[in-house]
């Protein structure tokens, strides 16, 4: 069983920078693949970005939705058990709820952007971008 606890969300102006934060508390967090998502008010949850576990190649490989490419900066620090996202030049359109998600083993290139693939899930944190 994994828990999963993000923080770090709020208001910012558009261009602006915010810094996610999700703690993770279970057994073997570094053989976790780990992947952000957000939903907006009315539509689907979206994929942001994720890393593949860290137990086997400590530099772990990073995977990006083409809307944050050159943004956003998904890293982890298995020692602390947090996976942080580092989100810079914000657009209003990136005003979502930002939610954490977790998933035993890895994950191949095609499925990190699946959702459904993800078992364990924290509870969001808003992020509003004003214009």
């Amino acid at each position: 069983q994994v828990s999963l606890v993000e923080s770090g969300g709020g208001l910012v102006q558009a261009g602006g920078s915010l810094r996610l934060s999700c703690a993770a508390s279970g057994r073997a967090i570094p053989s976790y693949s780990m992947g952000w998502f957000r939903q907006a008010p009315g539509q689907d949850r979206e994929f942001v970005a994720a890393i593949r576990p860290s137990d086997i190649r400590p530099d772990a490989s990073t995977e990006y939705a083409d809307a944050v490419k050159g943004r956003f900066t998904i890293s982890r620090d298995d020692a602390k058990g947090t996976v942080d996202l580092q989100m810079n030049n914000l657009k209003p359109e990136d005003t979502a709820v930002y939610f954490c998600s977790a998933r035993s083993g890895p994950l191949g290139s095609t499925q990190f952007s699946l959702p459904s693939l993800y078992p364990y899930w924290g509870q969001g944190t808003p992020v509003t971008v004003s214009s």
